[in-house]
């Protein structure tokens, strides 16, 4: 009756995609809070008596920044109204893809929208080009800590069983029939 998807869980199609849109929902959770903040921020600084005296850049990094803090904003929360509508039509694995694809795109638009706003406060704090310096730090740090970190466990593998695997078959997390990758994440 249930279907198995590599070696891993023994789960139908539709209980996998439950477990997956479970797990995205908290990630989604994390993300949004910080988008939540961030985006707050981005609003009240505009009504600063201090943002008159910005000049033209740094007003145009500010609509830059609350243009993708926006952008990042509908990105994360679309995979809620995306649920909300196909909900009861039959279509959750289809859900989960999509709504991952969004998360994703929301990632890198968060990417974007903070080291835009990190730019924005450096120029206005430090009034020299030692600003794009720090953000072009933070930024590598950024691509490090969410993507490389996670594409190197991704292209490491993994070098043997589990200690829990008691017949060292391979039981990935998603149940999904990649081999060794996408482990250890």
């Amino acid at each position: 009756m249930s279907e198995t998807y590599g070696r891993g869980r023994e789960e139908t199609q539709e209980e996998r995609a439950d477990r997956q849109w479970s797990e995205l929902l908290q990630e989604l959770r994390v993300a949004q809070t910080g988008v939540q903040i961030l985006f707050g921020f981005l609003l009240a600084v505009v009504f600063q008596s201090r943002f008159a005296d910005l000049g033209d850049v740094d007003r145009n990094i500010y609509v830059v920044t609350v243009m993708l803090g926006c952008a990042t904003a509908a990105a994360l929360i679309g995979p809620v109204a995306y649920h909300r509508l196909l909900t009861g039509r039959r279509m959750k694995p289809e859900t989960v893809i999509w709504a991952s694809r969004m998360t994703v795109l929301g990632l890198v638009l968060l990417f974007c929208t903070m080291c835009s706003a990190l730019l924005l406060i450096l120029r206005v704090a430090l009034h020299n080009e030692t600003a794009l310096w720090l953000v072009g730090g933070m930024a590598l740090w950024f691509l490090v800590c969410w993507f490389v970190f996670p594409l190197w466990a991704i292209a490491r593998g993994r070098s043997g069983p589990r200690e829990t695997d008691t017949d060292g078959g391979d039981d990935t997390e998603d149940g999904d029939d990649r081999g060794d990758r996408g482990r250890e994440a």
